[in-house]
């Protein structure tokens, strides 16, 4: 059997350690991720989320465990390291989708990949390729400032995948939309998972949502349980 896409193993993560004011926000989480597998992270706001999210994908260390990408150990590894597996093997899509204002959606997506070290015709195909596949490839030349909210996620969610990376890592991707434009964005957003094949851990507080992926756990009081 191959090594999960992601694993992580006793992970804690405690802000303001030592002080009255210490919050435990991670308890000992362990989870495995395979290859394909989409798991919805439940959680309410402050529940401590995006500290997981943002320790799963190498933008911060937890204070014991282990991070494992792609059967890679990232303990102790140096800065440059982890940047590396960030940028080749990590995708991130927040509720707010932070495009560059100045670059229009083909741009947004392309720039990543240049970044990267992808040669400008390679980069440019693959953002119309991937802009294609969410409905939008109409609007390549739109900057954000004239796309609709959905529109603008669906961007984001290309510039997440424009690396070809093994795991995204989505918080709370469609929580600034309203009902029906989030059903039909996070519809665009499975599709694309389904169609590159990759790992996906989108935390949501979407019970409907969640229900449409292949595994549901809860974040409860810093611990991972079955939603």
């Amino acid at each position: 059997m191959s090594d999960p896409v992601l694993h992580l193993s006793g992970i804690t993560k405690t802000y303001n350690a030592g002080t009255p004011g210490a919050v435990n926000v991670l308890r000992g989480i362990d989870l495995s991720v395979a290859a394909g597998e989409v798991v919805a992270l439940v959680a309410p706001s402050g529940a401590g989320k995006s500290t997981l999210l943002h320790i799963a994908g190498l933008l911060d260390t937890p204070d014991a465990g282990h991070v494992a990408i792609g059967g890679e150990d990232m303990t102790g590894v140096s800065d440059r390291r982890r940047t590396r597996v960030r940028r080749a093997d990590v995708g991130f899509t927040y509720q707010f989708h932070h495009l560059l204002p100045e670059f229009t959606a083909l741009e947004n997506i392309v720039l990543p990949q240049l970044a990267n070290g992808v040669a400008r015709s390679t980069a440019d195909a693959r953002a119309l390729k991937l802009l294609s596949e969410v409905g939008i490839e109409g609007r390549a030349t739109h900057r954000p400032a004239a796309l609709s909210g959905g529109e603008q996620q669906r961007v984001a969610f290309c510039r997440a995948l424009a690396n070809a990376p093994r795991l995204l890592l989505a918080d709370e991707p469609t929580g600034n939309l309203d009902p029906d434009t989030s059903d039909q964005v996070f519809g665009a957003l499975i599709a694309l998972v389904r169609g590159t094949g990759l790992s996906a851990v989108i935390a949501t507080h979407n019970l409907e949502l969640a229900a449409r992926m292949d595994r549901q756990i809860k974040l409860d009081a810093g611990r991972l349980i079955a939603a």
